[in-house]
């Protein structure tokens, strides 16, 4: 069932104009050139990771398969389109019996990635696979940016959970994907109710400070919050004096008080000096959650403190500093003619500046040394060497225009934390550096390929 069957107040729509303007235009002057029915293959992929960064995180590949199910060009779409003169009227009936009916072939999602990796390849007429590049990148560079955030800082937080709580800090929908990446990347739950209504994400939050300032003493409101929530809840300590709070909520709570919350002040001071006062005051089970503008800089600085969870909201949804992955959607190999029989033709940009692309529909694998820990990713075009054959990382998601790829949550969430455990241990260096693996291109005949 996809999200679209769930009638979900975030949903919209159509996907159809989640684009721009001049992927119609290119179907029209295509159309009228007779070369919109050539089949054609698209690749998504990154010429490189955001600087620093050791690898790449693939998310939003089940919002994708939404997305594509949901491109349709209904009357108040076509009317917008026919209003606006943006093209002409044989496109525009062509585009009311739009349907995507080719094959996606990706990188299952939670994968890892690295420059270069064909993460998705979209493969069926050019008019049908051109429209969907702006949905389609718009979905996978904005939610494998938060995923990749995510993993970083889960990797620095260890065994210590992760609450995502930047709802507030970003776009009302934007929220929603993001709370979906970061569990992907290996947060345990967030505050956003949206996404845990509509992806089944665990969903946590208490209090904050208003609740606190209005009563006309902090006893009063640690009394109410457990009086409704129970002793087990997390009380907020630093609206007046820490020390003094924790001191209350103890007497109001007892020994069995849940937790406490640190959203301000010299953390890891704050945090030894509550743990050394909870353990005195007999609550020695009362965990120690922070806030308070963390990244994962800030959650390895506090790996020796006594700290059992972390709350990110603000770097987290911006991608700590790298809020796109920079994947691009680019044509790669497309028939000479419109003949369903006519063979691919390997097709690439020329520049300078670093934009060059590989030509040619392409396959990827991941090469593991001895120790089954991977040593390089490998891309190529043409048969796929022997040794490689089990080792391919591109699944079916659309075959025929039908969705076959779609999988739980939970099993993309085991599936990166598995990806990122198989790498190098220096993936999980926070210091700058270059991809943890290199890339390698093996070249075959082009527009031929076994296997992906």
């Amino acid at each position: 069932m996809g999200t679209a069957d769930l009638r979900l107040p975030v949903d919209v729509p159509s996907t159809a104009l989640f684009t721009d303007q001049y992927e119609l235009t290119m179907l029209q002057a295509a159309l009228k050139a007779g070369t919109a029915d050539r089949r054609s293959v698209f690749e998504v992929f990154t010429r490189r990771l955001p600087h620093g960064r050791r690898y790449g995180v693939v998310a939003g590949t089940g919002r994708v398969l939404d997305a594509v199910e949901n491109f349709r060009f209904d009357e108040d779409v076509l009317g917008f389109l026919r209003e606006r003169g943006i093209v002409d009227a044989p496109t525009l009936e062509r585009l009311a019996d739009y349907r995507f009916s080719g094959d996606i072939w990706g990188y299952p999602e939670g994968e890892v990635y690295f420059p270069g990796s064909p993460i998705l390849r979209v493969e069926g007429t050019f008019a049908e696979c051109v429209l969907l590049e702006t949905v389609i990148l718009s979905i996978l560079n904005h939610d494998s940016a938060i995923a990749a955030a995510a993993s970083r800082m889960s990797a620095a937080a260890g065994d210590r959970p992760l609450i995502e709580m930047g709802a507030r800090r970003t776009h009302e929908l934007a929220a929603v994907a993001a709370s979906r990446a970061a569990y992907i990347g290996g947060f345990t739950s967030t505050s956003d109710l949206a996404a845990g209504f509509r992806y089944g994400i665990p969903t946590v939050g208490t209090s904050a400070h208003a609740f606190t300032l209005l009563h006309d003493h902090e006893r009063d409101a640690f009394r109410a919050q457990i009086d409704s929530m129970g002793r087990d809840t997390t009380l907020l300590v630093d609206t007046y004096d820490v020390a003094e709070a924790v001191r209350t909520a103890v007497e109001v709570a007892g020994p069995e008080l849940g937790a406490v919350r640190i959203d301000s002040g010299d953390l890891l001071l704050v945090a030894h000096r509550v743990r050394h006062q909870l353990d005195e005051l007999g609550a020695t089970g009362t965990r120690i959650l922070v806030t308070s503008d963390l990244d994962e800089y800030a959650i390895a600085s506090l790996a020796a403190a006594p700290v059992d969870a972390y709350g990110v909201g603000t770097q987290l949804v911006t991608g700590s500093g790298h809020p796109t992955a920079s994947m691009v959607y680019k044509l790669v190999a497309r028939a000479g003619s419109a003949d369903a029989g006519a063979p691919l033709v390997p097709v690439a940009k020329r520049s300078t500046g670093g934009k060059t692309s590989v030509g040619g529909r392409k396959w990827a694998a991941r090469r593991l040394d001895a120790d089954g820990v991977a040593e390089a990713e490998v891309i190529g075009t043409g048969p796929v060497p022997a040794e490689l054959a089990d080792r391919q990382l591109l699944v079916p998601l659309v075959k025929g225009g039908e969705v076959v790829g779609r999988e739980p949550l939970d099993a993309v969430r085991d599936r990166h934390a598995a990806a990122r455990a198989n790498l190098p241990l220096s993936a999980m260096q926070l210091s700058r550096g270059e991809p943890v693996i290199p890339t390698e291109y093996v070249t075959g005949r082009p527009g031929s390929q076994t296997g992906a």
